[in-house]
Order: C-alpha cells, then sequence, then structure tokens
C-alpha cells in the first residue's frame, strides 16, 4: 500500500483496486464520445488516421521517458501498428477520392446525395 500511494496511484486504487480500467494519462475515463463518425467517407477516414497519428505520438512519448526494454517493446510493436493502420486509412481514402469528382470532395456527401 505504501508504494501505491508513494506512486501516486491511491486514487486509481480506491476506485479500481488494480484492476484495468481505460483512461488518459491525465486520469480521465474513456468515454463513448472518444468515437467519431460522422457517415461520410472522407471525414471518417481522416478522422481514422488523425487517431493513428495521435496514438503513435503517444508511443513516442512513452518511448521518451521509459527506458526498460519490458516496456519498450511492446511499445515499439504498437507504434509500428499505428503506422500500418495510418497507411492503410491513407490507402482507403485515395480509393474514396478516385471514385469521387475532383472538383466536388467537400460539396455534398455521395453515399446519401445522389446529385454529386
Amino acid at each position: 500500500m505504501e508504494e501505491i500511494q508513494a506512486s501516486g496511484f491511491d486514487k486509481y486504487f480506491v476506485d479500481h483496486t488494480v484492476g484495468l480500467w481505460p483512461q488518459s494519462a491525465g486520469g480521465i475515463p474513456f468515454n463513448a464520445c472518444e468515437f467519431q463518425s460522422k457517415g461520410d467517407p472522407i471525414t471518417d477516414l481522416v478522422e481514422d488516421m488523425a487517431a493513428e497519428q495521435k496514438a503513435r505520438t503517444t508511443y513516442d512519448n512513452i518511448l521518451r521517458l521509459a527506458k526498460d526494454p519490458d516496456i519498450c517493446d511492446p511499445i515499439r510493436f504498437l507504434r509500428a501498428r499505428e503506422v500500418v493502420h495510418f497507411q492503410r486509412f491513407g490507402e482507403g481514402l485515395r480509393m474514396v477520392q478516385e471514385q469521387l469528382d475532383s472538383r466536388n470532395f467537400y460539396a455534398c456527401n455521395p453515399a446519401f446525395d445522389k446529385n454529386c
């Protein structure tokens, strides 16, 4: 208990003991507001790409702070996975854009507006 209190995890411990509970590094609990979806293929793919970049940046920051190989090795794997996801979403965005009228990317949503 002294180690938990000294590390600053005592408030977390009160709510969750030693169980995992998704939250940000600042202690903000996960909630459904984290999901972003508009139903527009371009909007959603750009949002997906941004989420992958944000995750990659978080892993970069962890790697800047951590020195233990047992921590760094899995984080490097997760970081590499985010890079691949970003690339795949980028490929999907390119394919969607190739199917659209390039002069009309943002004028309407072709999934709903048939007159695009």
